[in-house]
């Protein structure tokens, strides 16, 4: 679960986008809905954000320089981040402020058959899109929950995009409901309505993407199938006494940092604890070809001071 860019589903759904943002901009035009602009600036928002990760995928892939000797891996968790502030600030926000401003003073709408061709042959397009996002997350999400593929996924992009597309494809069919209901009733405080409630869904994603994302800038340890396959490989190794602790932490979706203390077999030379920490390095690069850095240190087990509780393997 901690590869997987997702490209092909940032490409759909910048496409899906950026066609949407257009029409639902010329139905704005010819029928003043405030949820058409809503969704129009969401739409914007969107096509961008999908060009913010994929700037971010081009970043990380820099060599490592001494400034930044572990490499430029981050940089797709924090445009990812950058994408759920600016799913707030473009999207949520002034939904919010424009709904609020049109269930205060309401305004007839025109030509609502544009409004509802434009919404319907969007919610078409952000489904491809949305389809294409799912159908890419199912190679890589395993067993796992969707929501518990969003927690647990080191590799920020899909998940962004899961969530984007589901809110575009909610934020439709709102829309959609608004139109519709206000050309029903002849009351446009319902587009007011519609405008308003999407504003809140697109605030609602961008703070799990927002509290997703700074987690993984801050650092989060290997999955535990990575960890349990490293801890196993370990103890299978015949010079091992015992791991005596480890952590693990992603320094980019696809790579993994790896510091461990452990005890060697009494009666080893120097140069056979070398020799059995490059093979044990080997082993584990095999069982987990995404661990990068590694920092083995050979020591030994002592009794823990009276007060003092012993750190987790």
């Amino acid at each position: 679960m901690a590869a997987g860019g997702g490209t092909k589903a940032i490409l759909a759904a910048f496409l899906a986008n950026l066609g949407i943002a257009i029409a639902k901009l010329v139905g704005f035009f010819f029928t003043s809905s405030s949820s058409m602009l809503a969704e129009s600036i969401h739409s914007f928002a969107d096509t961008g954000n999908q060009g913010l990760l994929m700037l971010g995928h081009r970043l990380a892939k820099r060599d490592a320089t001494p400034r930044h000797p572990f490499g430029y891996g981050r940089e797709r968790y924090f445009w990812a981040f950058i994408v759920a502030l600016v799913l707030f600030t473009l999207g949520s926000m002034f939904s919010i402020v424009e709904g609020i401003e049109k269930i205060r003073h309401p305004h007839p709408l025109d030509d609502l058959s544009w409004a509802i061709g434009i919404l319907v042959g969007g919610i078409l397009l952000e489904g491809w899109s949305f389809r294409t996002a799912i159908v890419e997350a199912n190679h890589v999400r395993g067993r796992a929950s969707w929501g518990e593929f969003i927690r647990r996924s080191r590799s920020p992009e899909l998940p962004v995009v899961l969530l984007e597309d589901a809110g575009a494809l909610f934020g439709l069919v709102l829309a959609l409901a608004a139109v519709s209901l206000a050309a029903a009733t002849g009351d446009p405080i319902y587009d007011g309505v519609g405008t308003l409630l999407i504003g809140i869904l697109l605030g609602v994603i961008a703070i799990v993407l927002a509290y997703e994302m700074r987690s993984l800038l801050i650092g989060e340890s290997a999955t535990a199938e990575d960890r349990e396959k490293i801890v196993s490989t370990i103890a299978a190794s015949p010079d091992v006494v015992q791991l005596i602790h480890m952590r693990t932490q992603h320094i980019g979706p696809e790579e993994l940092l790896v510091g461990a203390k452990i005890e060697f077999a009494r009666g080893l030379s120097t140069r056979d604890i070398a020799t059995a920490v490059d093979a044990l390095e080997d082993s584990i690069r095999k069982a987990v070809p995404i661990v990068g850095p590694m920092y083995i240190e050979p020591d030994l087990k002592r009794p823990l001071p009276d007060g003092v509780v012993s750190e987790p393997v």
